[in-house]
Formats: structure tokens, sequence, C-alpha cells
């Protein structure tokens, strides 16, 4: 099976190893400088105020070029669909990045960084400073603000680039010594205009016009609009940076081949398809970028640009290189990424100074032999077929075959069947499926049917480490033949690193197809208005049920008689050679290689010390035993060295996944170590795994291990519906998707927390029962005698939506819970299973309350509760509170309200629901937290307000308590004195002794 690249969302998946890389990296510049600028006022040289003034411009122009930067965001967006990403590499390097010698004066560098960041108004002693510029600049505007001795920036301001005429007619003096120029290309006349200024302006040495610089009302960059250069512009034969990036040229202009100076070039996210083949006339380039274009092939006379330092050509549509790149002997960086390239040439081995060579996301199957010679390289492979079988060229299509324009059916989520005539169809399944029946797939109109199967054993098949990436798609009738393949494209939720697969099940078997991956229709998504599917396609001849799983990469080959090398396209250090006569026949190897989380078997092993080597998972066919023992290169587990290791903390475990055993073989095998990687030899293929850890490596504690990591942590909800308690919500999730799916559903569902995390494999049974008082009121095929089943997988939504009731002849309010156990349903539930709620048990994992409305007297749920009803706490004679004492009370506790609760001995369950009931009011929380313990006070006899004094002081909260006290007091008095009107107040013992 040969793994396939998602087409559109090549720079999605490498963002993140792009972020961050300088774009003035590796170019440096020393113009010449003038040496009336390198005097301070007194005539001697003021080094220190230049070097001041250099970094103040560099850390300025940095600064633009970071914001710039986030507003453009991680990806870039070009014609057709293609999808490329900011310009990384491209130095863009804007006369700032230069070491410049030359640097203005600091007081002409305040001003501008001024103006160019607050928008300020400048006021100078000079008679041009005060040049109005308007339009086209913004009023506010003055000379000052753009232009210093040799620098004029003039793409801080959209449709600056028509100021420079301006400028020109008005200052032409102070414009004759400019060294450095920047220009935006959004504004075409103005762009025209400036460049007919360009020539004249001979200083230059830095010269950046580009687009992207500036934003539309949406927040999309404004593209740059220049298509050529005037020939004058070979004129300026001191330029030494060119930066035209994120512009529209076609072909590269002629005038450029003319300057004698130019060292960098920047041409980033053009429409170049070409390079000219007197490219060689650039004699003194150092820096060339040419990311983003449309560059098919490159010129031989490239490899004549001797001084070549750095060369970026990845982002274009490159199939090969030519032979003369290895004549580039000063080439330090070589980017290819992102091509279609299906081999180097032999003659990069000639590039000794070569320290960075990119070439990931190709088409490569082998690394050549030469670029061994360079012990210093650095290479980045991922995202190549290295070690994978060539794949035959696919067939050119039927003479009589003629494009034709294939209707299209987009089905509703009630249309589950529909028709398919000879002419064929283009059908769009609701949720993101598509079906592609060429011309001729069928001899006459035929009615066809889909149905979406939800994942149960039945219909699902995995593999070790397999992970569910969709639902299985059933398409019928399962007999019928079409005379054409039929695509089918299943949609599945994104993975990383790992291998997307579409499974086939034909009623019998499951077998895994030839897979493509691409991108969805751009007008049919799995949401509506949502972005497009991501599809997993295969081509079938006849109906089934269908599935898309990711797996870890599976990289094969061949292995003749002549021996083989295969190496692994996700772990690239991990190799296996295969001498000569090592076998007889032809076999197929397959390898896979599964990184595990040092972290976590730490955690699992109790040993701080224990470290990993990623998974090996080998297999073959035939199934025999090698002729020759088979050398295998893995990495060292992480933190281990070669040279520092203690050896004989070091173990060797050969799996066996039949039996799930894990045997010790360190002492059977010939094991060696470099200073990076562990080297032994088999002639047996099965799992391989090198561990390292301090204590005895026990075979049974590393089994027990890996089942616990084939293991998701998931966690379990019951939400109700707040329109309806009655309809509850049962869904389990991995714990990494809890808390986005809480927060989606908080506006039409409530209840208490997520349960504790639980461990699940990916297809295990679990089933929910309804317990003290529920019942399943609905009449469900997956119900047995109230409980519900479920399938858990790991990547997809599990859940049920049901509606309960009152178990029969339960009277008064209906309160209950739903509780979770793992295994098949049982006929009749264990009493020590229902009753035992924590600690480890094989079949609970969790327990969730419920609630539904009290009836009313006609037998109706009452929907509407008070909340709060009037409520006192506690007695006249031992402490007495009112309802506005204990509003007044909740609203000083805030923050406090969990410990206090815990100290009135309210449960954590308890605080869990109110805490999840009011997560977005700490107010209502609080308030809840109080009556729903003063309300269980009620029949608790006397003492309860001395019980809420003493938990406040427990609390950490006397002045709470004081407060309550002096309320009391207060309470004992006025209830004193209304005794005493009444004459109903109890005579003191010394009044009664005084009586007597």
């Amino acid at each position: 099976m040969e793994r396939s690249s998602e087409e559109g969302t090549a720079a999605d998946e490498e963002d993140g190893d792009r972020a961050g890389r300088s774009e003035d990296e590796g170019v440096e510049v020393t113009p010449a400088c003038n040496p009336s600028e390198t005097v301070s006022r007194d005539g001697g040289p003021d080094l220190s105020m230049d070097v001041l003034a250099l970094r103040l411009w560099k850390g300025l122009v940095h600064q633009d070029q970071e914001e710039s930067e986030r507003k453009t965001g991680p990806h870039i967006s070009r014609g057709g669909g293609e999808v490329v990403e900011p310009e990384r590499d491209a130095p863009s390097v804007s006369p700032f990045s230069f070491t410049d010698t030359c640097a203005p004066s600091i007081s002409s560098l305040s001003s501008s960084y001024s103006s160019t960041h607050h928008h300020a108004n400048f006021s100078s002693s000079s008679s041009s400073s005060s040049l109005s510029l308007t339009p086209p600049l913004p009023p506010s505007v003055e000379l000052s603000a753009v232009l210093t001795d040799t620098r004029l920036t003039l793409d801080v301001y959209q449709g600056g680039a028509a100021a420079l005429p301006l400028l020109w007619r008005s200052v032409p003096d102070q414009l004759k010594g400019l060294q450095y120029l920047r220009l935006g290309s959004e504004d075409k006349p103005g762009l025209d205009v400036a460049l007919d200024v360009l020539p004249h302006l001979t200083q230059l040495c830095s010269v950046a016009i580009r687009g992207h610089c500036f934003y539309d009302s949406q927040g999309d960059p404004l593209p740059g609009l220049l298509t050529t250069l005037p020939a004058s512009v070979s004129s300026l034969t001191l330029l030494v940076h060119l930066d035209l990036s994120f512009n529209q040229l076609s072909c590269l202009p002629p005038c450029l081949l003319r300057l004698p100076a130019l060292s960098s070039l920047l041409l980033c996210h053009n429409y170049l398809s070409a390079l000219p083949p007197d490219i060689d006339q650039l004699s003194t380039l150092t820096y060339l970028s040419l990311l983003g274009n449309q560059l098919v092939s490159l010129p031989p006379n490239l490899g004549q640009l001797k001084a070549l330092q750095t060369l970026d050509v990845s982002y274009n549509h490159l199939q090969q290189l030519p032979d003369e790149i290895g004549d580039l002997g000063e080439l330090v960086k070589l980017e290819l990424s992102h091509n279609k390239l299906k081999q180097l040439p032999e003659t990069m081995g000639s590039l000794l100074s070569l320290r960075e060579l990119v070439i990931y996301s190709n088409d490569l199957r082998m690394i050549p032999h030469c670029l061994n010679k360079l012990p210093l390289l650095k290479i980045e492979v991922r995202d190549n077929p290295l070690g994978r079988p060539p794949t035959p060229p696919p067939l050119p299509p039927p003479s009589d075959q003629t494009e034709t324009n294939i209707p299209e059916l987009h089905l509703g989520f009630t249309d589950h069947s529909f028709c398919v005539s000879s002419a064929g169809c283009h059908v769009f399944i609701p949720g993101g499926a598509e079906l592609l029946f060429p011309p001729g797939c069928l001899v006459r109109r035929t009615r066809l049917e889909w149905v979406e199967r939800r994942p149960e054993r039945k219909w699902v098949w995995l593999e070790e480490h397999d992970i569910l990436l969709s639902r299985p798609l059933e398409l019928r009738p399962h007999g019928i033949t079409f005379l054409k393949p039929v695509e089918v494209c299943v949609p599945y939720h994104r993975t990383k690193r790992r291998e997307v697969v579409v499974r086939k099940f034909d009623g019998q078997s499951w077998s895994t197809l030839s897979t493509v991956l691409r991108t969805g229709s751009e007008n049919h998504s799995s949401h509506p208005g949502g972005r497009p599917a991501r599809l997993a396609c295969c081509s079938v001849n006849q109906f089934s049920w269908f599935m898309a799983v990711s797996r870890p990469v599976k990289d094969i080959c061949s292995v003749t008689p002549a021996g083989a090398l295969l190496v692994s396209s996700s772990v690239p250090g991990i190799k296996l050679h295969f001498p000569p006569d090592s076998t007889v026949d032809t076999r197929a190897i397959t390898l896979q290689v599964l990184q595990v989380s040092v972290s976590e078997v730490q955690a699992l092993f109790a040993d701080p010390q224990a470290s990993v080597s990623p998974l090996l998972c080998l297999s073959q066919t035939p199934n025999l035993q090698f002729l020759q023992p088979i050398k295998v290169q893995v990495p060292l587990p992480a933190g281990v060295t070669g040279h520092t290791v203690d050896k004989s903390c070091l173990h060797l475990l050969h799996g066996d996944p039949a039996g799930q055993t894990w045997t010790d073989i360190t002492s059977q095998v010939s094991l060696h170590f470099t200073h990076v990687y562990a080297v032994f030899y088999i002639t047996h293929f099965s799992w391989y795994w090198l561990w390292y850890t301090t204590k005895t490596c026990v075979s049974g504690m590393v089994r027990k291990v890996y089942q616990k990591l084939k293991q998701f942590k998931v966690q379990f909800f019951i939400l109700q519906r707040k329109a309806d308690p009655s309809q509850v919500l049962l869904q389990c999730l991995p714990s990494t998707k809890v808390d986005d799916r809480v927060q989606s559903l908080a506006e039409q569902y409530e209840g208490p927390q997520p349960s504790d995390l639980c461990d699940l494999l990916e297809g295990e049974q679990f089933f929910a029962g309804f317990e003290r008082g529920l019942d399943i009121s609905t009449d469900r095929p997956d119900c047995v005698g109230g409980r519900l089943r479920f399938e858990f997988y790991s990547s997809l939504k599990n859940l049920k939506e049901v509606y309960i009731s009152p178990a029969q002849g339960q009277k008064g309010p209906v309160r209950g819970q739903v509780s979770f156990y793992r295994g098949e349903i049982p006929s009749d539930l264990p009493e020590e299973v229902a009753r035992k709620r924590k600690g480890h048990d094989n079949q609970w994992l969790a327990t969730l309350p419920l609630r539904l409305p009290a009836l009313n007297s006609e037998n109706n749920y009452i929907m509407e509760e008070v909340q709060h009803p009037p409520l006192n706490l506690g007695d006249p004679e031992s402490g007495y509170l009112t309802e506005a004492n204990m509003m007044s009370i909740s609203l000083q506790i805030g923050q406090d309200w969990r410990v206090i609760g815990i100290n009135l001995g309210l449960s954590y369950t308890e605080l869990d629901r109110i805490q999840y009931k009011h997560r977005d009011n700490l107010g209502a929380l609080v308030l809840d937290m109080l009556f729903h313990w003063a309300k269980g006070q009620r029949n608790a006899g006397p003492g309860a307000v001395s019980r809420l004094m003493a938990a406040m002081v427990e609390s950490g909260r006397k002045d709470l308590a004081e407060e309550i006290e002096d309320i009391v007091n207060l309470g004992r008095r006025k209830y004193t004195e209304s005794l005493r009107r009444v004459g109903l107040e109890a005579e003191s013992p010394s009044l009664s002794e005084t009586q007597q």
C-alpha cells in the first residue's frame, strides 16, 4: 500500500516546523559608505552613535516585519487552491538588516521611528522637512517621518509609492544620496510613476518592492501588482539587495541580469514558471530565494553561480534537478521541500560546503549514497516514501475517452437513495462523503442507496494501534458490479504523523484498499459553511461497507537475494539492512514505528529514570526466518547516549503480538551502541522495543505497560436539556476533547461536571444503566433492562440522546443516577458491583447523578421550580438567620465558597454539580451552595447557626463568623424584647429569688 500525501494541506502540516525562522537568515551585506556620514558634529568619528543608530533601525524594521507576518498568518492562499507558507527564509533582507556602518544620526532615527509608529507631527529646522506629501500620504506625515540621510521608507502607508516622484521634484538633492528604499506595490499607478524615478537614484544599494504590506477591510493582504521592471533599472550599479516578493512576475526581468553587484535576490511568491538560461550572469549572487513560484525545472547554467551560498526553491513543481547543481561549491543551504522530486543527482556529493539540505514533502524513495560523503550535512527528509518500491506510471486514458461534464447530485439528510445512469454522476452525501461514477460504469439507470452506520464490532475491524476516523459508510446493493471503477471518498478526522487508509468489509472479511488523500469540493463540506472535508478515496468495483482508519505509517519494500535497505519514513534513524543472500525468494517487508511517550512510561513503570525507544513492528511475507542476520538500527531511548550509558540497564524486549507476551532477549542477541543508536542482529521478525530502566526489567511489567499504553483516557457526560430535563444526553469523549464539548453544549444543556478520567480501549464496549428510580421511556433496540450499550472509538463522538422517566410506582420528586460499566451487558447486574462506586473495579467506570422535575397532581412534570424558596435558618433560642441575612453573608464569601462548603459537610459531588451549574456566575454559585446546605438543616434540629459559624472559623473566615454572631445576638435581643412586650418572658433566677 502506497502512502499518500494529502494535496492542498502540505503547508498545513508543516507550519509548526517553519515557525520562527528569521527572514534575514544568513544574509549580510556591507554597502559602500559615505565618509561624511560617519563624522560627528565636532568632526571626529562617532562610532558608538553609529552602532546605536544601526541597532535602533534594525529593531524598528524587525518589529514592522514581525507585525506584518502576524497579520499575514501562517498560511497564504493563492489562486487555484494552492496553499503555501509565508515567506520564511526569504530574507526580505531590508536595508536595515544589513551591517551598515554608515548609520544615520540618532536624532533623525528617533524622529522617523516616532512618526512611523505613532503618526506624530514633526517639526524640523530644515525647510524640506515641512514639505507636504498629501496626497498620497496622510496629512500628518512630514518628510522627516519617511526620509533620513540614506533611507526612504514608503511602504508604511498605503499608496506611499506615489510620493517618490513628488519628493524627486521637490528635494532631488536629498534623494540622490539614498542607499535604501522600500516601496509597497499594491497601488499600480503610484508604482508606475515611482519606477520612472528609480533609475535616477544611482547610489541605491538595497531596494524592496513588495506586496502584502497592507490589508483590505476584511483583513486579507493586498497583492503586489508589479509585473516587470524597466530596463533602466540596470543603471543601479551599486545595488546589492533586491526584494520583489509577493508580486505578479511571470518571468525574470532582463534588467536584473545586468546588475554587477547584486548579492541577494528575493522573488518569493510570484508566478515564475522558468528561469532564463543566462542566469549565470548574476555571478555575484550569494542568496537566491524562489519560494512559492511555479518552476518545473532549473536551467543548467544555475550551476555557474559560484558564489551562491543559499538557494531556496521550495513550494514549486520541480520534478528533477540538473546535474550542474553539484557545481555550486560555496552552497551552504539548499531548500527543496514541497516539490515533486523523485530522485537527487549523484553530483550533489560534490557540495562539500553544504550544511543543510531540506527535502521533505517530495516523492523521494531513496537518498543517494553520495550524500554520505558529507558528514556535517543535516538533512530533513520526512514525508517522503523512502524505502518503498517504485510505483508504475499511471496508464494513459483510452483514446476514445473524452472529457465530459459529469452531472452533480447533492443529497439531503433524508435522501438515502439516488439514481445513476450510464452518463455517470458525482454524488455528494451529507457529512462530506463523495461518490464519483464515471461515464459508462453502468449499462442502465440504477437506483443505489447509502447509510451511515454507528461504529459497532459487527461493522468495524481494527488492527493493533489503529484509530477509527469515520463512521462506517454502507453502499447498497452489495452485489452490483460496475463496468468501470467507482471512486468512494470517505470524510475523516485529521490525524498527525499517521497513515490514513480506507478499509472495506464485504460481509465476510475486511481488507485495506489503496488510498489517496485529497480535499473535498469547495461547495460541499462536512458542516454547512465550513471548510472542505478531508477525504480518503479508493476505487472499487462493488459496493459494501467502507470506513477510514489511521495507523502507524507502513514502510514496505521487497527484499531480493541481492539484499536491500529499508528506512523508516516517520523516524529516519530506524534502518533495516538486508545483506545479500539473506533470502532465496523475494519477500515483502513491512515496517511500522510507534512513538511512545516517555513520561507515560515513567509513570506506569514507577521509575523516573525509565526511558524507551520507539516500538518497532516488523512483519514479512512469507513468514520464514532469514538465512543471514538482519542488521537493525534503532535510536537509543530518550536521554541516553552510547558513551555514558550504563549498558546493564538497557534491555531489548521481543514482543509476540499474537500471544501478547514480551521476552527480554538482551543476552541472546549481538547488541552494539553508537553515540545515538543501538544496533542488533535478528533472523526472526516480530516486535522489538529497547528499554532503559534502573529497575530489574521484568517482562510481565513491560506487558502491563504496553497494555496500558493502548488505552485511552476518556470522560463521561450526563447532561440534561434545560428546556426539558427528562431529555438526557449521554456521551463518552477522549479527555482532550472534553472542555470544548462542554462549552459548546452549555447553552442548551446543564448537568454535573464530567466524570473522572477512565481508561478504555479502542473499540471496547461499555453500557450505561439508569438506577434509583429512573428508567428509559423510549423503545430502543440497543436497550436491555434499562441499560444502553455503547462502543467506544477514540476519534468519534460517542453519544446517545434518550428520554428518561420515573420508574414504575415512583412517587414524589425523582432523583437518580446513571452508571457506566465495562463489558457485555449482563442479564442481572451483581449487587456488589452496583454498590461499589470507588476504587479499582473491573466493570464499574463512572457514576453521575440525574434529576427530573417533580410530578404535579395531574401527573405532569413541574417545569418551573423556585430556585431559592423563602428560607430561614435556625431557631430564636439557639440562633436565627433570615433569608435576607444569609443573602448578605453570601455576598462576602467569594472564592472561599468551596472550602466553606466542605467544612459544612457538603460532598465533593454536590460541590462539583453546583460549580458546573453556575460556572460563569460566582454570586449565584455561592448562593446556591449556602442555600443548598441550609435546606438540609430544616430537619437537623437546633444548632444550625452554630455549625455555620464553626465552619466559617475553620475556613479562615473569622470575620464572617463574628458578623453572624452579631446578627444572632441582635436577633436574640429583639426576640427577648418581643417576649417581654407580650408578657411571655421567662423569669430569671435572680428575680425569683427576690420575689421569694
